[in-house]
């Protein structure tokens, strides 16, 4: 927030004279604010003299006349070659400032007494944020994560990272918050008609996010913050009284007489509640295998696969921003790519500025990478998934059924596989130049990379089969529009094979329910229903409140 009173505005910027006096001058009575929508210049965001002649221009006050200004809302918009900020501005009159915004806060729960009613297999964004939305409704959960808590999980991050040694239960994938918590925390989702995006971000900034995300049009946290976040949000879950295990992979359901009972642990004990709210994440390829078996129908649902690809955020940063680049008011530079080819097509995917590639396999043999920004994005490296569509025509290409709902996953497999032999094992990176991939042809050198395994040059076409030629094409068109976008000092690296997953776990739109099995809960990115942490928190709570309207 910035406030003013009389006096001389220093600093240049547009003058808000002739155009301000052809109208009526804006009139709030005291303590009366209006919001404004203005487009400005890069400058007004880091200069409050550019930023009150806007608003000076806009309402036809005087710039000696008292008022203030608080900033509700931005965003950049860099198409067609000009950079703009569009902003909304909340701006009253006279030199009394209305009351600040409350700060926030956890939220209240009301005392839950007895044992849980339901299970929650996952502790991700989906689950966690449905046991949330429970404990707001006085109903208390349990539950149950197959990975571990941030602290220990980090260990094993780390000796994935540094030694090549992977733990199934506990990667990028799988432990405390999902694959979220240690990828970005980008918090942008077009899912607003799922429920209030707003309530989830403002739920984050309880727990200790940033606020900056309640006014950044695509808000991010940040690797190196949400974890704290997280961590923040499961000790007051568990001071409330909700239960949530760790080390405790779900093996199967509880049926009894044709009956949700609960569901069976690896570890053989049995949790008995009426209700089972199922959150796996993206990778979670055996819970998916166990529900079928239990009764649970799924099907299948298209999905992607391609590569990260990684350029230098200051090549980046000059084609979005031009002779703006390395402005303080817009940081790094992202995009997003959609290009239409003859052989199909191509589009980028979680685009992380300043950011750095990270092995995200859940499975032993299996090469994944993933992309991630620490918060202030200020790394030497952009990169972003870049991949093709897998339907049912790829299915039937590689000789796969495409009416086997787990075909999808056995084409994943398929590719991480081939991916970690041609990388040579210990989740080396199998990885080709953008210059190269175009040109079909291994590189004799790559240039350096983010990527902390390593790479080993290969043509990727070997890995990815006939996914390389719409990427292929698509690049071709985009080095056109951006020259240099294609480079030999832009890499590709093998690859990003868990954009969402390939099976759909089939719910009644009204209930939220398993048609098959009475009880079940279908829930988030893992059970098809969602694409990000905030699309998976909001469908948490929406399986939450359909849960509590179940139970009457």
């Amino acid at each position: 927030m910035a406030r003013r009173g009389g006096g001389k505005t220093r600093g240049g910027g547009r003058k808000g004279g002739r155009k301000s006096r052809a109208k009526a001058a804006l009139s709030l009575a005291p303590g009366q604010t209006q919001t404004l929508s203005l487009e400005l210049h890069p400058d007004a965001l880091v200069e409050v003299a550019r930023m009150e002649e806007a608003i000076a221009e806009a309402t036809g006050w005087s710039l000696t006349s008292a008022f203030g200004w608080r900033l509700r809302r931005r965003s950049i918009d860099a198409r067609k070659g000009r950079v703009k900020v569009r902003a909304e501005v909340e701006v009253w009159q006279g030199s009394q400032a209305p009351a600040a915004d409350a700060r926030l806060t956890p939220a209240a729960f009301p005392a839950m007494p007895g044992p849980p009613e339901v299970a929650i297999v996952g502790a991700g964004p989906a689950g966690m944020f449905c046991a949330w939305q429970l404990a707001r409704r006085g109903v208390r959960a349990v539950v149950l994560e197959r990975g571990k808590a941030i602290r220990e999980r980090r260990r094993d991050l780390a000796a994935l990272s540094q030694r090549g040694e992977l733990n199934p239960e506990s990667n990028y994938c799988f432990g405390e918050g999902g694959a979220g918590t240690f990828s970005d925390g980008k918090l942008y989702t077009r899912s607003d008609k799922r429920g209030s995006v707003r309530e989830v971000l403002e739920a984050l900034v309880g727990y200790g996010a940033p606020p900056a995300i309640l006014v950044d049009a695509r808000p991010h946290i940040g690797t190196n913050k949400l974890p704290r976040v997280i961590t923040a949000m499961r000790e007051h879950l568990r001071d409330a009284g909700v239960e949530i295990e760790f080390d405790a992979r779900v093996d199967g359901l509880l049926v009894e007489g044709g009956a949700l009972r609960g569901v069976r642990l690896a570890d053989g004990r049995v949790v008995r509640v009426p209700r089972v709210v199922v959150a796996p994440g993206h990778s979670a390829q055996d819970v998916l295998r166990w529900l079928a078996r239990d009764g649970v129908a799924v099907e299948a649902k298209s999905f992607a696969i391609g590569v990260r690809i990684e350029h230098r955020q200051g090549f980046i940063d000059g084609v979005q921003y031009g002779p703006l680049a390395g402005h303080p008011a817009l940081g790094a530079a992202s995009y997003r790519l959609v290009e239409q080819v003859a052989s199909g097509s191509a589009w980028s995917f979680c685009m992380c500025p300043g950011g750095y590639i990270v092995c995200a396999a859940a499975q032993p043999g299996r090469q994944v990478v993933n992309g991630m920004s620490p918060s202030q994005r200020r790394g030497r490296y952009a990169n972003s998934g870049f991949v093709a569509p897998v339907g049912a025509e790829q299915l039937a290409a590689v000789g796969l059924d495409p009416s086997d709902p787990f075909a999808g996953l056995a084409y994943q497999d398929r590719v991480e596989s081939r991916a970690f032999e041609v990388g040579g094992g210990a989740y080396v990176a199998p990885a080709q130049t953008l210059a190269d991939l175009v040109a079909d042809r291994v590189s004799e050198s790559l240039p350096p990379t983010s990527y902390h395994r390593g790479v080993v040059p290969c043509r990727l076409d070997a890995v990815l089969g006939e996914l390389a030629q719409p990427l292929r094409e698509a690049l071709v068109r985009l080095d056109a529009k951006m020259p240099g976008f294609a480079s030999a000092d832009a890499i590709a690296v093998g690859v990003e094979s868990r954009t969402s997953c390939p099976v759909r776990v089939l719910r009644d739109a009204q209930t939220l329910m398993s048609p098959s099995l009475a009880g079940v809960f279908p829930c988030g990115e893992g059970a098809g229903y969602a694409g990000g942490i905030v699309s998976a928190a909001l469908d948490g709570m929406a399986v939450a409140d359909a849960l509590v309207r179940d139970r009457g």
